[in-house]
């Protein structure tokens, strides 16, 4: 257990850092999410949208260290690519 003050305060600043990242986490799914059933649903249009805010999402959970770098690059990637294979078909 945390015995010094500055301790303590660490055990503070972390537990609001991670109520936080927990919502990015959070709202970056629900794009997400969203994308994904503009798919199933076979619209091309909503789907592009839903694309780009998704895209902006991960980027922006990238830039707040929620996500690695990596990580969303290969996520927007493959969302990219389920929306190229819809837009073919």
């Amino acid at each position: 257990m945390a015995n010094n003050p500055g301790a303590k305060k660490a055990i503070r600043k972390i537990a609001r850092r991670t109520e936080v990242n927990k919502a990015r986490r959070s709202r970056v799914r629900t794009f997400v999410r969203k994308f994904e059933e503009a798919l199933s649903a076979g619209d091309v249009a909503v789907a592009k949208t839903a694309f780009v805010e998704a895209q902006s999402e991960l980027m922006r959970a990238v830039s707040k260290g929620v996500v690695h770098k990596n990580t969303g690059a290969r996520k927007v990637s493959r969302l990219a690519a389920a929306l190229k294979k819809l837009a073919v078909a």
